[in-house]
């Protein structure tokens, strides 16, 4: 029997800055080319979509991504760039997926995250919605449906709308219902983001350009492109394939973090598509079956890299187990109470110190650990090319940490 191939902290490390598209020779030429190396984008905070395509441009400098216009590479900016791909193009797609989270992801993938990932959900979202309808109020399925109905034809009218917007075509989007009736929780809501939610969820309108700047999550809807119907095991399978071709070894743990199945269902996606277990620090983790050579191949490691990283980023946000990148005695500066990680610093492959923006401009960043001259002057040129794209646009995370709080007073 073949012994199980080791993979230590330091090749995992070494993937992640080739396969993260951070190493400054792996960034890429446009949003596409991040999205489809990363799998998937938190799209829960707006500016964090834009924030992570940028910190893995090439060429992004200047004010380019700011103004939306060609930057040195010839193409796009950030801003830009993400813009045409979510709302001109419609090659990336901003939907509900893993654990319930919005993420924004290439449309070629959206069937197989609708498939294995949130149709269930959307089953659950329906169900809850008239159970509450029923208990706090008198609307039920008949005028869901009907309300629904209208809310879709008015769209195919329109092409986008606010939801204030389609509230005042159909008035029916603007009644409400008592949640929680007889609890401590108990208030009046408007069913309008709930309806939308689950035709949002369900595949059937999509969120377009949001009003005001890019850091808004002010949606309009658009009636979306429909998917294609898979079989869920197989949409389970292509999802795996996917991730661990970007983010492996991973654990189980890991996976079923990620995608919010049951442990069931990651492991029937492993064998699926014929996953090789690893021999990892933390225990056995899996890599497709044709990813076991050495990474990199000896003397062809990538350079030593920096990079500044939003709130909520894939690549900090893509395991359970995070020792191997982030030393656990800074987790509380990092991570709000939900679990959610705020802007962090990065030097070859590990979390080193965390940044936010201040009201006037500035991206101040602090380290946590000595990470030597080398680093310094390349986390300062990352923090000035930071700077340099956003312009004067104010970004504050959603969910803001600890560190983000201090540095950006």
């Amino acid at each position: 029997m073949a012994e199980t191939r080791a993979i230590g902290a330091a090749e995992r490390r070494a993937r992640l800055g080739v396969r993260h598209l951070l190493a400054g020779g792996a960034r890429a030429g446009s949003a596409e080319e991040v999205v489809d190396g990363l799998v998937a984008l938190h799209g829960t905070d707006p500016a964090s979509v834009f924030l992570a395509v940028g910190a893995r441009l090439s060429g992004t400098a200047g004010d380019a991504g700011a103004a939306g216009v060609a930057g040195p590479t010839g193409g796009a900016g950030p801003v830009g760039d993400v813009e045409r791909a979510l709302y001109e193009d419609r090659s990336l797609v901003r939907m509900h997926g893993m654990r319930h989270t919005v993420f924004v992801l290439p449309s070629a993938l959206a069937a197989a995250v609708q498939a294995s990932t949130t149709d269930p959900a959307a089953v659950r979202e329906r169900a809850a919605l008239l159970k509450h309808l029923a208990a706090g109020s008198p609307l039920d399925a008949t005028w869901l449906a009907e309300t629904e109905r209208l809310v879709l034809a008015e769209l195919a009218v329109r092409g986008e709308a606010t939801g204030a917007e389609l509230g005042d075509a159909v008035p029916a989007l603007r009644s409400t219902y008592v949640y929680g009736k007889g609890t401590r929780q108990e208030g009046v809501q408007s069913v309008a983001s709930r309806v939308l939610r689950v035709l949002g969820m369900e595949g059937r309108i999509v969120r377009g350009r949001p009003q005001g700047s890019w850091t808004s999550s002010r949606f309009r809807w658009a009636p979306a492109v429909p998917h294609p119907a898979l079989d869920p095991a197989e949409a389970r399978a292509e999802l795996i394939r996917r991730w661990l071709g970007a983010c492996g070894p991973a654990t189980e743990a890991d996976l079923k973090w990620w995608t919010g199945w049951k442990v069931t269902e990651v492991r029937g996606a492993l064998a699926a598509v014929g996953a090789a277990p690893v021999a990892l620090d933390e225990g056995t983790g899996f890599v497709l079956p044709d990813d076991l050579e050495p990474v990199p191949p000896e003397g062809a490691g990538p350079d030593p890299w920096a990079a500044l990283l939003p709130a909520l980023d894939p690549t900090p946000m893509g395991w359970q187990g995070r020792d191997w990148y982030l030393d656990p005695e800074h987790r509380a500066a990092l991570f709000d109470r939900s679990g959610n990680i705020g802007p962090t610093v990065w030097w070859n492959g590990r979390i080193v110190g965390g940044w936010a923006q201040r009201p006037d401009g500035e991206i101040a960043h602090r380290l946590l650990t000595d990470v030597g001259a080398e680093a310094v002057r390349a986390i300062g040129v990352e923090a000035e090319r930071l700077a340099g794209w956003v312009g004067d646009v104010r970004v504050t995370p959603r969910f803001r940490t600890p560190l983000e709080r201090e540095l950006g007073a």
